[in-house]
Formats: structure tokens, sequence, C-alpha cells
């Protein structure tokens, strides 16, 4: 009997995870994360996507130079077999934006992200902020890397998420390099690639009209919600949406 019942249970958990993988996604996913952070706080966007049958990559990016990441992120885009939904948070968004000229890249995702123009870079974008905009609290440089101040990184970066991941996240903080801030863009991939754009609206890192600037400049599909810089951890379901959208589009 109770090995009947362990048959019972192990058949629906077949069935389950055979469903998980019948999902039409002719297009893989890939994130990349931006400055400060890893690609871990992608998880629970990567859960979701994962569970509806997309081929999800994440991409580990160094964070010293543009140049690195753009590399890194188009030897991942090399190994997959399909078109590619390229996904950017924050500073992830001038790797893409760099990187998403590659021919297999048939969409872009902007998550609170910047979006350069040619010739831009993170450092040129945040070069005058406007009258009552939140300053980042940025360490000085140390050894060519910055950091966040752990104390405000929670208030800065990550307000709606939980508190200990939060704080998790400040402690864990991947030196972001000076040399990466500085690297600019050459040919922009949202001129010629569709582009879609979630603004953060609650964002104390890229001021939200700033984001709007940046996704009406690319001509890109917007969708809004109030959300923290760290939106792709505390709003997983609202990101892998637009995620969605761009996966599932004709390109």
């Amino acid at each position: 009997m109770n090995a009947q019942k362990s048959n019972q249970r192990e058949g629906k958990a077949n069935v389950s995870t055979g469903n998980s993988n019948t999902a039409k996604a002719s297009k893989a996913i890939v994130l990349v994360h931006g400055g400060f952070v890893d690609g871990s706080g992608w998880a629970s966007v990567y859960n979701i996507l994962k569970k509806k049958g997309y081929d999800v990559a994440i991409v580990q990016n160094p964070t010293r130079s543009l140049a690195d990441d753009v590399a890194v992120t188009k030897s991942v885009i090399d190994s997959l077999d399909s078109k590619v939904v390229l996904v950017g948070h924050s500073y992830g968004g001038v790797v893409i934006t760099e990187a998403g000229t590659h021919p297999k890249v048939s969409d872009l995702v902007y998550v609170a992200a910047f979006a350069p123009d040619k010739g831009e870079s993170v450092a040129s974008l945040i070069a005058n902020p406007p009258p009552g905009a939140p300053v980042p609290p940025i360490l000085p440089p140390k050894n060519g890397c910055l950091f966040l101040d752990r104390n405000k990184f929670a208030a800065s970066f990550a307000a709606d998420v939980e508190p200990e991941t939060a704080s998790f996240m400040a402690d864990s903080q991947v030196p972001w390099g000076v040399d990466a801030l500085s690297g600019a863009v050459s040919e922009p991939a949202w001129k010629t690639k569709p582009s879609y754009y979630l603004v953060a609206s609650d964002d104390k890192m890229i001021p939200p009209p700033a984001q709007r600037a940046m996704a009406g400049r690319a001509k890109a599909q917007v969708m809004e919600v109030p959300g923290s810089h760290a939106v792709y951890v505390s709003k997983p379901a609202e990101v892998a949406e637009i995620i969605e959208k761009a996966a599932t589009s004709c390109n």
C-alpha cells in the first residue's frame, strides 16, 4: 500500500514536471544583473519563467569593465540555440544595449535600467541629476571599485525588499568597477531591436523621470509598477510579465 501511494506521488510529480516543460517557448531568456549585486537576485524571476517552459540563462558579470561584461554576456548568448530576449537591470541595461546587437538577440527588456545612446555611459547619464533627485549613497572609490554604504543600502536600493534579504544584499555587495561606469556604448541595440521597459516608480537610485525619458527615447513599450530599484527582487511576477511579453512577440 505504501509503495502504491509512493508511486502515485511520483506519478503526480512526473505529470507536474511534464506540464512545466510543455510551454511554447521559442525564445530563450538571458538575465543580466547590475552593479553592486550578482545574478542571484534573479532567482524568483528565473523560477517563474522556468516553470513556464522558458530556457533561462543568468549572466554572472564581473562588473569591472563594460567591455568584459559585454564579452561575458555575448558568450552566454552564443551558448544558446534560439533567439534570445536580453534582459538588463540597472547597469545591466548598459550591457544589453551594447551586447544586444548580437544577431541572436530579438528583443531587449530594461528593468529600472540605464538605456544609453551612442557615446553615453552610466557616468555621463548620472553626471547632472535633476534638482531634488535622491543621491545614491555611493562611497568614494577604493582600488578602482565602488560600494554603496551598507547602512543606507536598503533605503536607497531595496526599500520594498524583505529586511533580511536587503541586509544580505548590502553585506554581499560585488565591487563595481569605476571603468564599468565610464564604459561608453558604441552602437545602441535599442535603435534596431524592439525594446520593453519596466519603470520602478519608487526608485531611489535611477530617478523614475530619467527612466521614463530613456524608455521614451528607445521607443520602448513601457510598464510601470510601484517598486524600489530592486524591483526584480520585490516584484518578480511583474518583471516576469514584461519579459514574457517580449518572449511571445513575433520578432
